[in-house]
């Protein structure tokens, strides 16, 4: 191989490397004998923060009461065909399970056309910001704050390889015809439900496209992002697939309206019926087949319109059976469930002395909390008694959030839980 690519040696094939990456030093400990290293893995296991404590940490992230068939049937061997559908004939089931998800997503957001799913809704708003920016050939993407600051930071590491401008904006009139689109995020990061509509009217009188980053466990109560004129819809569907873990995996929910069809990453799952005749007094076959895909690796590199090479496949089969079990009416009885736990927990903790909520209109299940000593204080307290403090929000710019917690209560917040987060604000409070 070496004399085929004419170098003489290993230490030329890689020259073109740094010194200091080639065969760096590892500093691994001894071998184990494999229960050695059981016990090991279970000490270290032990060292997470026990996840029946009380917890209000949100932010992104939040439990839910998943239907116990979910977990039932993405362990079944009906759904563990080919892992890739490079060969639809014997991917039915991956392919079927991919159909029925882009279908549960479409009705969810209004959309017309979902993909199979990415990586997470970071990584699918930029991508929606990248297919805003080709669909109007325009150099600038515009982010309506609050919006997860994460979410920020990966569209600008998206976009900077493409030389686009990325703007912060805390009003939805500095938005012009130098963006692409306007993104959204409903409910906001500090919990607000944002109204759409005007929204996408101010961008829309601009040419610009409206991109809703939505909680689509929220979307069992609220307004449908396409019914309220957005053009492309994100979100995160880990939540409705099983409990947060430790860093993932997640599910990036990706929808759009027909015209940006041909402009998604990932792929896209149709169904059809064979042309043969079926037999007599029977029906045609449906079969399952990928549509679109739309990565470099399929067709010319230039006309790509992603690098997205696979989906969530799994966490999307767990999301689909969890919103299908529960049907429209159960999810929005499990979302205004949700609204009110969260709602009578924010006004029991009003109700202490020295403590209130800010107001910042119409909220779902996340709210801010002042009380009477400093955020970072009142944080590191909560911890020391053993409960899970609301994320710290006062170096943010919006005045509500100055020394404040942002809180989440979901419908799955147990009464023990609130109780005990109650009191111990209470005795706090007395302290200070």
């Amino acid at each position: 191989m070496l004399e085929r690519v004419g170098v003489d040696d290993l230490d030329a094939l890689f020259a073109d490397l740094p010194a200091a990456m080639r065969d760096p030093a590892i500093d691994l400990p001894p071998a184990l004998t494999e229960p050695e290293l059981i016990a090991l893995l279970e000490e270290r296991a032990g060292e997470n923060a026990d996840a029946s404590k009380p917890n209000f940490l949100g932010a992104g992230a939040y439990r839910r009461s998943i239907p116990a068939v979910a977990a039932h049937l993405t362990s079944r061997s009906e759904f563990v065909t080919a892992y890739t559908p490079y060969q639809p004939e014997i991917s039915q089931g991956t392919l079927q399970s991919a159909f029925e998800y882009q279908s549960v997503v479409c009705e969810l957001t209004g959309m017309n056309v979902s993909n199979t799913g990415l990586y997470d809704v970071a990584s699918a708003t930029a991508e929606a910001c990248l297919l805003a920016t080709r669909a109007t050939r325009r150099g600038a993407v515009a982010l309506l704050e609050p919006i997860h600051p994460g979410t920020i930071e990966v569209v600008r590491t998206y976009t900077r390889g493409a030389g686009l401008r990325v703007d912060t904006l805390t009003s939805a009139d500095a938005v012009s015809e130098e963006h692409a689109c306007l993104v959204v995020q409903q409910p906001d990061f500090l919990g607000t439900i944002v109204d759409l509509e005007p929204l996408a009217e101010a961008a829309h009188a601009n040419g610009v496209l409206l991109v809703t980053v939505a909680d689509p466990f929220a979307l069992g109560l609220l307004r449908s992002p396409g019914d309220a004129g957005a053009d492309i819809v994100t979100g995160e569907g880990r939540d409705l697939a099983g409990a947060p873990a430790f860093g993932g995996p997640s599910l990036g929910l990706f929808a759009a309206r027909t015209p940006f069809m041909r402009q998604m990453p990932g792929r896209i799952v149709g169904r059809t019926q064979e042309l043969h005749e079926p037999p007599e007094g029977g029906e045609p076959r449906t079969g399952y087949v990928l549509t679109l895909q739309a990565r470099e690796q399929f067709i010319r590199r230039e006309r790509a319109t992603s690098n997205v090479s696979t989906a969530q496949s799994l966490i999307a089969l767990a999301f689909t059976i969890t919103v299908q079990a529960l049907g429209p009416q159960g999810l929005r009885e499990a979302a205004e469930l949700c609204y009110q736990r969260a709602h009578d927990a924010a006004a029991r903790i009003a109700a202490l002395p020295g403590y209130e909520t800010p107001d910042r209109g119409p909220w779902f299940q996340e709210f801010l909390v002042r009380g009477p000593v400093p955020a970072a204080e009142l944080s590191q307290r909560l911890r020391e008694r053993g409960i899970g403090p609301g994320l710290d929000v006062s170096s943010r710019a919006e005045p509500e959030a100055r020394e404040a917690l942002l809180f989440a209560v979901t419908e799955a917040t147990p009464d023990a839980h609130i109780d005990a987060l109650v009191e111990t604000l209470a005795a706090i409070g007395a302290d200070a």
